[in-house]
């Protein structure tokens, strides 16, 4: 595959050939004509190769001078004789105002009858706004603003509550590494760095697209096509040193920013440590991070059951179970102590005495929380209407003993919920 790195001239080894490696490497890589090499260079010379990557290694094809970095191109400027102006430093220009219908022209507007027949007449804001910023620019549009005066708009700096649309200023997106990808291309031999740069934007398959892309072109211009079997079977050889360099970018980034990074972000990367290879270091970052998980996981868990117990302590028993619906992770459970107090509570709380929005308001949450199958009204509200009947009725699948309260067959639990689709014509809110 044809591709541009840069070389460093080592040594000459005659009139007719050079020897070269790779900008950075430890020992020459092959040799490259002599009438490629520019006019004036010399041993240790950094310049641009092109290159072809085969199975009998790579060849120069092309050298170019190495394109001097900080260089800054003069601008060509014209030169204006003449007494030099000052213009005004400010310049304030009102932009024109979008025509309105008036109010009295619409209506299905509340009162613009009455208003019509009271005679009454807008206020002409476009004069008076146009009489004050006469006044207060001191003349006309275009005409300069008096010095000190503020602008209608600033070219400053945003302000310090916005953030950039892009999210760059978000303070939670991890940072980005790439030391020990660097470091692993640089230890390849430079056939293997097309290969090992496909396999880091995008695996084995991001290889076969690239050859296969390769060979689209040669066959357009009639030339050789790769054989893909060398260059795949080169892929799943270096695959376990790209997946391992790029994991450990991840990790030293996770590691570096501690409690920083987030937690989503924290599980992905310990998760995905099982399909690497690591050596000693990755072991060690893996068990690091692994010990950060744990103990925020830990602290989330003791604040989460820190939360119901003193919501049943106070007596506010639907914020206690409302808690108990959203545990801070997946496989987060109450103890069995917590959880039979919780469903205890929740009974005694809706008993005949209840009122009925309260009675109902707590059956809600309680349909929700991991103790709907324990928890045991001690009635239903005296004088309850069909609504708050039909709705505990409906509930008995999920809370048991509500079927023994009114005297029905307990039906089987209902199975989990199916997202509603969205109608046609209507989008997704905020969109």
């Amino acid at each position: 595959m044809a591709h541009r790195i840069e070389v460093e001239l080592t040594s000459q080894t005659g009139d007719d050939t050079w020897t070269w490696r790779a900008a950075g490497a430890k020992q020459p890589r092959g040799t490259v004509e002599a009438k490629l090499v520019p006019e004036g260079a010399g041993v240790g010379a950094v310049l641009r190769a092109e290159v072809e990557t085969t199975l009998d290694g790579t060849t120069v094809t092309a050298l170019l001078p190495s394109k001097p970095r900080g260089e800054v191109r003069s601008a060509e400027r014209i030169e204006v004789l003449g007494t030099p102006r000052r213009g005004p430093d400010v310049n304030v220009v009102l932009a024109a105002k979008a025509k309105r219908p008036r109010r009295d022209d619409r209506p299905d507007r509340v009162g613009d009858g009455a208003r019509r027949t009271t005679g009454h007449r807008p206020r002409p804001e476009s004069a008076d706004r146009r009489s004050r910023n006469e006044r207060g620019s001191g003349g006309g549009p275009g005409a300069p603003a008096r010095e000190g005066a503020p602008t209608r708009r600033s070219a400053g700096p945003p302000r310090s509550g916005r953030r950039d649309p892009g999210g760059r200023d978000n303070p939670r997106r991890p940072a980005v590494s790439n030391t020990y990808r660097n470091a692993a291309l640089a230890d390849l031999k430079p056939e293997e760095l097309p290969v090992a740069e496909q396999l880091l934007r995008g695996g084995i398959p991001g290889v076969r697209q690239a050859i296969e892309e390769q060979n689209t072109r040669a066959r357009g211009e009639g030339r050789p096509e790769v054989n893909p079997g060398p260059l795949l079977a080169m892929a799943e050889t270096l695959r376990p040193v790209v997946n391992l360099a790029a994991w450990k970018d991840r990790a030293s980034v996770a590691r570096a920013d501690g409690k920083d990074v987030p937690l989503r972000e924290l599980r992905s990367i310990v998760a995905s440590a099982s399909t690497v290879t690591l050596d000693e270091e990755g072991a060690e970052m893996l068990s690091a991070l692994r010990t950060a998980l744990d103990q925020r996981v830990t602290a989330l868990r003791d604040r989460w059951v820190e939360r119901i117990t003193a919501a049943l302590g106070e007596g506010r028993i639907a914020d206690a179970v409302r808690a108990s619906i959203r545990p801070p992770e997946p496989a987060a459970r109450l103890s069995s102590e917590l959880a039979v107090r919780l469903a205890d509570a929740a009974g005694g709380a809706m008993t005949s005495e209840t009122p009925p929005d309260e009675w109902l308001a707590l059956l809600e949450v309680v349909v929700e929380s991991p103790v709907r199958r324990t928890v045991k009204p001690r009635g239903v509200p005296t004088g309850a209407d069909e609504s708050l009947l039909a709705a505990a009725r409906q509930a008995s699948g999920h809370v048991p003993e509500l079927a023994r309260l009114m005297g029905i067959p307990i039906p089987p639990p209902p199975g989990p919920r199916r997202p509603v689709p969205a109608r046609s014509g209507q989008g997704r809110r905020g969109s």
